[in-house]
Order: structure tokens, then C-alpha cells, then sequence
């Protein structure tokens, strides 16, 4: 018997002491991080509301209740008793029955009325009927992304429960060094902006925190081929952790499938369902421009297979001696800083990944109190001497300014942008501007990956900010389903139909201008004089969009056999103040005010200038930090 499976049995053993007599246990087993118990009474657990509570203190683990196959009514019969239990305005849309694992899949409008005050709907359903309720929500907007992602998952259900088990049991095996230590290795993303890459490494272990390209630089990828990575073989990886979707971040994740990674990839559901869409997204805008792909659509999907979702500040084993927690990083719906807890107490590390620290309409600020943290990984995009950005209101008051001039003389604004993140920030500024009558009621055309980015927004909830949820949850106001709002999905044709309309405002990916349709709008507007190119994102360096603020107006459109270009003439504004990022006031609130204040600060994701040993100097002399500039 293995060390795993004799630790299991011990668990069982302690399970079985510690419920009442009555209730019979079946099987004990790991999912990925979670122990599951299943069990032929699974009513009497839903009963004893602290049951499960009690174990997960006693075992320390994360623990999940599942009744044993044979004790589960029929599908037919449990749809009209569940149906029975759940208010009708919840507006259910789909129940999905698994036979295998007892599960029922509750798709519903207003997921929160399934669940019931503390969980109370759901310990019903499962007293009453016996299966084990999960609750998705039905996205407002229709999201292609999202109806994929899961209908992939049920299809694959056996192969990624057994993927999960081989995961648990890879967590859970018996350590063989005594040797303690910790190391910290960059593949990438230092005094350069991009290709966001590192391993920590144990004698134990080895996990990958993000995989991502450098924009407006193809070729520049992680070095993956050190020792510490795949140079060992992928398999020499424990696990993969992405803190958010970006493709700076998770450009190449799917390219370790195609090497032989099998393990996990930890990060928030909606960071597992953005990803998919901007990776896929990748693939095709490298074929369109005459590119070979690093990877196929197929290890995409690998990679969504091997996701395990995680919520925020939910503690979980990923290895034997390495416990992960995510804390919300406030940059892009689902990012995440990731705390490292390593050892017996022995070293803890958190990766900021990209953090925004302050408030924005769309999210709450950058956590950072955490239980404890010895090394802080630090991003600095905006962290050079002078990298102050412009108050929010003073920024919005500009946007507005701007928008409110070109419209009113008939032209049209188009605005580059992230189609995650950037763009729904200024989709609340128009719907709220547009219904205060700050600027005229036009059209706003959402073209690129921005629509369905934004159904993905509407399909998590839960992750933005307090007072926009509320609002929605409460209020049954979503900004986001405003009428001014129009999805282009008619391509060419539709564009040159708006091109030739009256004034309205465009917001296009990408949003640095490396390709998408904002190069379609550039061929069709761009000798407009009475409109205006609006900047409201980081242009890194080597983009067109940094080489447009840098003054340049003849513009190469593309590459290869389709490649063109433009005079640019349109008016060209930058409002700075949307960045996801925190600039250099906020990095320096966010370390300044962390609880407990880290002995060593890494800066890294941060040009040259933002870098340098001079530049950091003065934070050092501040706040009396270990402050490093890691190597390229």
C-alpha cells in the first residue's frame, strides 16, 4: 500500500470516529486540493449543518460530501424536487444530473437565491432529494466563452476527475528531503514589461507562477529551457499558478501541455474562462498576420482541463510542503495575488502579479494583509520616479471633456483598449455619463473580444466591486446591459456602415494596437480630422501605440501579404488615470501599508527606467527595505 493510500485509510478511520454511528462512509478520496467523502447518508450531513466544519478543522483539509452513486433517486424524479425547493424567481435555466459523482448542476439567473441564506437552500435540496447541489450562474449576455468552457468540462468529467485524483494524490505524497530552502528563479518579466515567468523552488517542489509573452516583441519568451523549468522535463513541475489572464501573464501556458506538462494550473474561475478566450485569440491573430503558432488549440483546451478553480482566500494545498492562498489583486476581474506559505512556517512569498491598489468603479483595491510574508515579488509598470498617474475624477472629467468636444462637432472617438479590464471601467464611465447628460447620447460599438469580455464580467459578479455588485444583486441594475451599448459583430461591412454614420464612440481591441480590428478602424478613420484617437492603457515600448504618443502619423498596418498603412490625422489624446496598475504613489501605499511589512521587496514587470538601482533608491531610504532589481 502506498504512503497516500495508507494516509487515506488513516483518514477514514477518523472520519468514521468522528461522525454518529449511523452514518455509513463509502469511500474517502482526494480531488485535486479536496478530500471527498462519500457517503450513503448524505441527508443526515446536510442535517448537521457543523458536521463537515468539524471534520475539515480535525483533518485540516478541504473537505466535500457527496452521496455514495447507489443511494441516488432517479434524475427524472430529483429535477421536480429540486425544482420544488428553489424559489421560482431564481429563475433556474438548466439542471444537469452526474450519476457518477451524485452532483446536480443548477444553472440559474440569480444564483444567490439558490444558495439561500448561509447555504440553507442548498443543505435542503440535498435533504430533501439526496444529490449534491452546484450552483453556476446564467450569464446576462449570452457568452459564447462560458457556455464552451463548461459544456467542454462535462464532456471531459471522467478524464479530469481522474486528472484531479492523480493531482490529490501528487499534493499529499510522503516528503523525501529534510533540506530546507527556498528559491526564487526569474524566466522573464525583469526591467522589461512582459513575459511574466518564475519558479519557486524547494527540495520538494517546483511551481510555475505565470507563462506569458512581451507585447510588441514576438519572439521574447520566458526561458524556459533552464533547469529549474522544462529543461528538466515538464513533468519535473509540480504545479502551474496563473494570477490573472493577461497575455503578458498567460500567453504561453497551453505551450507546456505541448511539452508534456500533465499537472494543475491554479487560478480563479473567471481568470480559467478569460484565459481561454485571449489565448485562443492569440493563436488566431498569429495566423491572420503569417505566424506559426507556438501551439495549438487543442493544448488550450489541455490547459482548461487542468484548471482548478480556486476562490479568494480559500487556503489550499498545491504540494507536499507549499500551501497557496489567492487575495484579490484588483486589476482585471479574477487576478490574484498569490501568497506562498512554504514549509512547517519556514518562508512565505506573495507575488503581486499586476495590482491596482486603489478603488476603481469596476473593482475593490489590492489586498495586502496577509498571515505572513518574508519576500514580497513586486510588479512596476508604473513604478519610475515620476510614473504619477492622474486622479481618477480628473481623469474622468478629461474623458468626458474630450468626448463631449468631438461629438458635438459630428466626429467620432475611438478608443484602443484591453478587452478585459480597460474597457468595462470606461463602459461604466459612458453609461453614467450618458444618463447624468455629461456627454450626448450616442452609440457605443463594442468590437473585438470587448463584448464577449464584458458577458464573462456579467457572468462573475461576485468579483467586482462592492457597491457595483450591490447594484446588480439588489438593485437588478446592470450597467453593463445599457441599450447605448452595440456588439459589431458584422464585421467589414458593419464597421464601414458606422465609419460612414454619424458621431459615436468606438472601443476596439487590441489595446496597444498590435492588431484586432483597431487596425480596421485606423484604415477607415484615420484621415477624419474631426475625430479622436483616445488613449486610455499602458502603450508599452515597440508598439504601435507607444511609437502614435511618441508623435508618429504614417503608421504600418500589419504584417505580411496583408500589411498597409495610413496617415494618421484624427486627433490623438492620452487620458491617463485607467490603468489597471497602481502607479508609484500606489506601489508605495500598497508596501507602505502591508500588514505585516515584508523584509525583502523583488521589483520586477517594470521598464529600465522604472527599475534602476537610482529610481528605487529613494524607496529604500523610506521605508527601509531589502529593495532588488532582479537581473534580465
Amino acid at each position: 500500500m502506498s504512503s497516500v493510500q495508507h494516509r487515506l485509510e488513516e483518514m477514514r478511520a477518523e472520519i468514521e470516529n468522528e461522525v454518529p454511528a449511523d452514518i455509513t462512509i463509502t469511500e474517502v478520496r482526494y480531488e485535486g486540493p479536496e478530500l471527498v467523502i462519500y457517503t450513503r447518508d448524505p441527508k443526515r450531513f446536510a442535517r448537521d449543518g457543523d458536521l463537515v466544519r468539524k471534520l475539515a478543522s480535525k483533518l485540516r483539509k478541504r473537505i466535500t460530501v457527496r452521496p455514495d452513486p447507489a443511494v441516488l433517486s432517479k434524475p427524472d424524479d430529483a429535477r421536480e424536487q429540486v425544482l420544488d425547493v428553489i424559489p421560482e424567481e431564481a429563475g433556474v435555466t438548466d439542471l444537469d444530473f452526474h450519476l457518477d459523482t451524485g452532483e446536480v448542476v443548477i444553472e440559474a439567473e440569480k444564483p444567490g437565491m439558490v444558495i439561500g441564506r448561509h447555504g440553507a437552500t442548498l443543505r435542503e435540496i440535498t435533504q430533501e432529494v439526496g444529490w449534491t447541489p452546484e450552483v453556476v450562474r446564467t450569464p446576462p449576455i449570452e457568452s459564447s466563452t462560458v457556455k464552451n468552457v463548461r459544456n467542454f468540462l462535462k464532456q471531459e468529467r471522467n478524464e479530469r476527475r481522474d486528472i484531479l485524483e492523480r493531482i490529490g494524490r501528487q499534493i499529499h505524497r510522503e516528503e523525501m528531503s529534510d533540506d530546507e530552502w527556498v528559491r526564487i528563479t526569474t524566466l522573464g518579466c525583469c526591467r522589461e514589461v512582459g513575459r511574466a515567468s518564475f519558479i519557486i523552488s524547494t527540495p520538494e517542489t517546483r511551481v510555475l507562477v505565470d507563462c506569458g509573452d512581451k507585447p510588441g516583441a514576438e519572439d521574447e519568451v520566458p526561458y524556459l529551457q533552464v533547469p529549474e523549468a522544462l529543461g528538466s522535463g515538464a513533468n519535473s513541475l509540480d504545479a502551474v499558478v496563473l494570477t490573472h489572464a493577461h497575455l503578458d501573464h498567460s500567453a504561453l501556458i497551453p505551450l507546456l501541455f505541448k511539452y508534456g506538462y500533465d499537472g494543475p494550473i491554479y487560478t480563479t474561475e473567471p481568470t480559467r474562462d478569460l484565459m481561454g478566450l485571449l489565448t485562443l485569440d492569440y493563436l488566431d491573430v498569429a495566423a491572420k498576420e503569417g505566424r506559426t503558432p507556438p501551439y495549438e488549440s487543442e493544448m488550450v483546451r489541455e490547459a482548461i482541463k487542468h484548471t482548478v478553480p480556486l476562490e479568494y482566500g480559500d487556503v489550499t494545498d498545491i504540494a507536499p510542503d507549499i500551501k497557496l492562498t489567492l487575495h484579490n489583486a484588483g486589476h482585471i476581474l479574477g487576478s490574484a495575488i498569490a501568497h506562498f506559505h512554504i514549509g512547517d512556517g519556514l518562508y512565505n512569498v506573495a507575488f503581486s502579479g499586476d495590482i491596482h491598489y486603489d478603488d476603481t468603479r469596476l473593482f475593490n483595491g489590492a489586498v495586502n494583509e496577509f498571515p505572513r510574508v518574508e519576500t514580497l515579488v513586486l510588479e512596476s509598470t508604473y513604478g519610475g520616479r515620476n510614473d504619477y498617474q492622474t486622479d481618477q475624477e480628473d481623469s474622468e472629467r478629461k474623458l468626458k471633456h474630450t468626448l463631449r468636444n468631438t461629438l458635438e462637432r459630428g466626429g467620432k472617438v475611438l478608443v484602443p483598449a484591453f478587452a478585459v479590464g480597460r474597457s468595462q471601467e470606461i463602459m461604466l464611465v459612458l453609461e453614467e455619463a450618458m444618463r447624468e447628460g455629461e456627454i450626448p447620447e450616442v452609440p457605443v460599438h463594442l468590437d473585438g473580444m470587448i463584448w464577449e469580455a464584458t458577458a464573462i464580467h456579467t457572468t462573475y459578479p461576485e468579483y467586482l466591486r462592492d457597491d457595483l455588485r450591490e447594484r446588480i444583486f439588489h438593485d437588478d441594475e446592470n450597467p453593463f446591459l445599457s441599450e447605448q451599448f452595440n456588439h459589431i459583430d458584422g464585421g467589414e461591412e458593419e464597421r464601414q456602415e458606422v465609419a460612414d454614420g454619424g458621431p459615436c464612440i468606438i472601443l476596439s481591441t487590441s489595446g496597444m494596437m498590435e492588431g484586432g480590428p483597431i487596425l480596421s478602424w485606423l484604415e477607415l478613420i484615420a484621415d477624419a480630422n474631426d475625430s479622436t484617437l483616445v488613449f486610455v492603457g499602458y502603450q508599452a515600448q515597440g508598439t504601435l501605440g507607444r511609437r502614435i504618443q511618441n508623435g508618429r502619423r504614417d503608421l504600418p498596418l500589419g504584417n505580411g501579404p496583408r500589411s498597409s498603412s495610413v496617415t494618421l490625422e484624427m486627433n490623438v489624446e492620452t487620458v491617463d488615470g485607467f490603468s489597471g496598475h497602481a502607479d508609484r504613489q500606489g506601489l508605495e501605499n500598497f508596501v507602505r501599508t502591508m500588514n505585516p511589512r515584508p523584509e525583502k521587496v523583488l521589483c520586477v514587470h517594470g521598464d529600465e527606467s522604472s527599475t534602476t538601482r537610482r529610481v528605487i533608491r529613494s524607496f529604500v531610504i523610506r521605508y527601509r527595505y531589502d529593495v532588488t532589481v532582479r537581473p534580465s
